[in-house]
């Protein structure tokens, strides 16, 4: 049966405390109807006694206490799931909003999910083709893994993960592929810019969308990742699809958890966040994933805006410890004109060995990779040389070298946000860019690969 309690003793910001309740557990949702008949919406932070900490949806402005009535429905928040849900626009708490009838749940599931069991992971193992060379070629994205975008303010990682949304694919197999895309805290000309793209794309037939503005409640900014989790779980565990998770933007995500801390007096971490930050990042981001016996998975790509371009903030470098591997946007090639400005060299994907090679990308592709590698990182070294020193400091090989690293930026990793390459695409341009270069400087690739690909003319 459910109560209605008269009993709420104050308001201090997006917190609002009720008396004298019974049998309400954490997390639970609530209702509060004012004395005009409008309904509010909460959720159950902390209890203490029969005291109950609750959490408001939205603002406090015009509640009258005393007359006001908070109700407790008993559930946690929930998302109703269907099919239906594929090319669909959500707001941030799952309510339809692009002009759309409403969803007739096939079940309800909470938002919050399990942590998947260790024993039960797949080995993330098979290549996923976003077209974008940069990632393909270098720092592969495999099936199952989770690999953010470390951005800077102002630096183009929406046309980044527009396109990733758009282009992605598994190759070699029949199963369904479809995107969650997951937008958190982003203004209405960024809503409106993803929107636009995949309707102009076709990408949102394969879609599902939450997006939560700017100007939508922190605790919705909090529930935003988790119901496009859970819509992601129901996908991939329940109809075997390929989900790929887009989220953007985790710092936006942070610093309402921060916010909502903050109002709950709790004793602040590193730079004002909370101790928990950690924890809180790890239940979403291990959501990810591959389970034995289902076909199924979950393949995550969270963007982090980076404040002050500073890798060592607690958002990006908790991130990074959770995750297997980061793509960094670096803002002297956005300055340059490269796009998308993908630094590769300190950019890594700690599971592209596993999905590269024969019967996945190609045979060439690791030796490739190692090469382009080694030659863009001593090509910058002789660029900074020759900034320092000029260019007749430096001998015939290294000028090589130094051209090398501007054709390896303007033709490998500069290709546009609307080209679409395939992996086989991708190492031809590998391999036109190492054939300037004398073949007794690739001692990183094979023989037989070298009388194979070097020598084709």
């Amino acid at each position: 049966m459910i109560r209605e309690y008269k009993t709420i003793s104050e308001v201090a910001g997006p917190l609002m405390v009720v008396k004298g309740v019974e049998d309400v557990g954490y997390d639970e949702l609530g209702e509060i109807e004012l004395a005009n008949g409008e309904l509010r919406h909460c959720k159950v932070l902390e209890l203490n006694g029969t005291d109950a900490v609750v959490q408001l949806f939205e603002n406090s402005a015009g509640m009258n206490l005393k007359e006001s009535k908070v109700r407790f429905l008993g559930h946690g928040n929930q998302l109703g799931v269907s099919l239906d849900m594929l090319g669909r626009v959500f707001d941030g708490m799952g309510r339809p909003i692009d002009g759309g009838a409403e969803i007739i749940p096939d079940e309800y599931l909470d938002i919050n999910g399990l942590a998947m069991n260790p024993a039960a992971r797949e080995y993330p193992s098979e290549f996923i083709q976003t077209g974008v060379s940069a990632i393909d070629g270098l720092n592969t994205l495999v099936r199952g893994q989770k690999l953010p975008i470390f951005s800077g303010s102002g630096l183009p990682h929406a046309n980044l993960a527009a396109q990733i949304a758009r282009q992605a694919k598994v190759r070699g197999t029949d199963s369904k592929f479809a995107v969650v895309f997951a937008a958190v805290g982003i203004t209405y000309e960024e809503a409106e810019f993803f929107m636009t793209d995949f309707r102009k794309s076709g990408a949102i037939d394969r879609s599902v969308m939450f997006l939560n503005l700017a100007n939508d409640p922190a605790v919705e900014r909090i529930a935003t990742p988790r119901m496009a989790l859970t819509a992601a779980e129901y996908l991939a565990f329940e109809q075997n699809m390929h989900v790929l998770v887009i989220i953007t933007d985790i710092t936006n995500y942070a610093e309402s958890l921060r916010e909502v801390s903050a109002a709950r007096k709790e004793v602040p971490g590193r730079r004002g966040y909370p101790g928990y930050l950690y924890t809180d990042l790890a239940t979403m981001y291990e959501r990810a994933g591959k389970k034995k016996g289902i076909d199924g998975s979950i393949t995550m790509i969270p963007i982090v805006s980076m404040p002050e371009d500073d890798i060592t903030h607690p958002i990006p470098d908790l991130t990074g410890y959770i995750t297997e591997g980061q793509i960094i946007l670096s803002r002297d090639l956005y300055r340059k004109g490269v796009t998308p400005p993908i630094d590769v060299l300190p950019s890594l994907s700690r599971l592209k060995d596993k999905g590269i090679g024969e019967g996945k990308t190609r045979k060439d592709h690791a030796d490739v990779l190692n090469q382009l590698f080694a030659i863009y990182a001593r090509g910058k070294e002789c660029k900074e040389l020759m900034a320092i020193l000029g260019e007749a400091a430096l001998s015939d090989v290294d000028k090589l070298y130094a051209k090398f690293a501007d054709e390896f930026e303007n033709k490998y990793v500069s290709q546009g946000y609307e080209k679409d390459r395939s992996i086989e695409e991708t190492l031809d341009v590998g391999w036109e860019l190492l054939r300037t270069m004398p073949r007794s400087e690739l001692k990183r690739v094979k023989k037989e690969y070298l009388d194979e690909f070097y020598d084709k003319k």
